[in-house]
């Protein structure tokens, strides 16, 4: 994917990421069960409003935590919404990230970035601050949608990663995705 400006999904569209319809399609606990373990720090990056997050927050446990990051305010406010009061609420950091840069300090185990890779507009700087975050053997999940992003694309994201040190170990089978784990 070429260096240029992608749209993000606006806060107005959120619903359409959070449905109690898309739990039957990307249940979390089966999409990252195998990579999410309790104890574990895990970075939700592009969070949305939360889907993949609250999940996470279940599978990591009391002694884990999530960093749910998005550019958009008005998304995590979404999220802080819904798990305010909640027994994960202390679990699930919100952070608002800057357009060019995620800005997480924290060393992190796992990484989910779920269709939204496309929407970064340099994707060279995206993954590398990415590796910058993962501690050594960290895990890089992508996650990114057929009916926006071809194969071609999808496998140039690959490619990307490999080059900048991530090693590819499988691309696991995700409903209406492409998808690839990487380890760092």
């Amino acid at each position: 994917m070429e260096e240029k400006s992608m749209r993000v999904c606006p806060v107005e569209n959120a619903r359409t990421l959070d449905n109690k319809f898309r739990k039957w399609i990307h249940s979390p606990k089966k999409i990252l069960g195998n990579y999410l373990k309790e104890g574990m720090i895990a970075l939700d990056v592009g969070c949305g409003p939360g889907f993949f997050s609250i999940g996470m927050a279940e599978l990591v446990g009391e002694s884990g935590k999530v960093i749910a990051a998005d550019l958009q305010e008005g998304m995590l406010e979404k999220l802080k919404n819904k798990i305010q009061g909640t027994k994960i609420e202390k679990r699930i950091i919100l952070h608002k990230c800057e357009a060019d840069k995620i800005g997480v300090l924290e060393k992190v185990d796992f990484v989910l970035a779920f269709w939204m890779v496309h929407e970064v507009p340099n994707q060279e700087n995206f993954l590398k601050e990415i590796k910058s975050i993962l501690k050594p053997d960290g895990i890089l999940f992508i996650i990114e949608p057929k009916f926006h992003v071809s194969r071609k694309e999808f496998e140039k994201t690959i490619k990307k990663s490999v080059v900048i040190g991530f090693k590819l170990i499988e691309k696991p089978k995700v409903r209406l995705s492409q998808t690839a784990v990487f380890k760092k």
